[in-house]
């Protein structure tokens, strides 16, 4: 077991994010932008992953979750196809070593099998290496589709009624979230989009749905530490209410029913 290293966490004015979650958008155009080809996009995002992933579990981040792959992706050209599922392969067996030196501990999440025999033997030889490490979580969403996640829990689910291992009269939420590829993690408290593009893109519907947002124009081959920064504190100055009420939020809707 690799322990996690010594934990500084940033001085904020608010709560710090233990599950982050990032959609990791803008390497096409970054490279485009640069008149390169998309794959110089990509290669040079994982500078970005390298360095968010340290920062992440050097602040004691609980869990880190980055949409690396969708299950629409692969309607993608196929030689771009290839070029990432090669760059995948040869992140697992690079990184190795950071993510031991930083006692993270990496997991897919998504249709795992989909991917290529050699990418995926790769990513389980890198889960098994690190899988006694005792910090950080790191969660690679890979062939990751929510709609494709829900849908297969709600098939389960409706298997596991019809066989009678399921009291239909006994599902609440908490019984579908155990049908999800990972029920155990907690939801993401921040979710990141990079490249200024506003919308989820099918990542995380289910445990998305109290993280808050943080949008930033930045490309994700731009995205350092700085930036990450910026969306922890930009975090801690949120209200989270969770559709209650906080503070003195309660103490005013407490006297104005006195008074009524």
């Amino acid at each position: 077991m690799t322990p996690r290293p010594e934990i500084v966490r940033p001085e904020l004015d608010g709560p710090f994010p233990e599950h982050i979650a990032v959609v990791m958008d803008g390497n096409g155009r970054w490279a485009e932008k640069r008149s390169q080809p998309r794959v110089f996009g990509h290669r040079a995002g994982v500078e970005s992953v390298r360095e968010v992933v340290t920062s992440c579990a050097r602040m004691g981040v609980q869990s880190l979750t980055l949409y690396a792959f969708s299950v629409e992706n692969w309607k993608r050209p196929e030689a771009e196809i290839s070029q990432l599922m090669r760059l995948l392969k040869v992140f697992l067996v690079r990184e190795r070593r950071l993510l031991m030196k930083n006692g993270v501990r990496l997991s897919g999440l998504g249709r795992l099998d989909d991917l290529p025999a050699a990418a995926l033997d790769e990513l389980r030889k890198t889960e098994e290496l690190t899988s006694e490490n005792d910090g950080m979580l790191l969660r690679l969403a890979l062939s990751y589709g929510s709609r494709t996640e829900l849908a297969e829990a709600a098939r389960q689910l409706a298997l596991d009624v019809r066989e009678g291992a399921l009291d239909p009269d006994r599902i609440d939420d908490e019984t579908l979230r155990s049908y999800l590829y990972d029920p155990l993690t907690p939801d993401p408290d921040l979710l990141i989009r990079t490249a200024g593009e506003m919308r989820l893109s099918n990542f995380l519907l289910w445990q998305a749905s109290y993280a808050e947002l943080y949008v930033t124009e930045r490309c994700w081959p731009e995205f350092r530490e700085a930036e990450l920064m910026e969306s922890i504190h930009a975090y801690a100055k949120r209200r989270r209410k969770f559709g209650g009420l906080v503070g003195n939020e309660r103490e005013v809707v407490g006297e104005d029913s006195a008074g009524a």
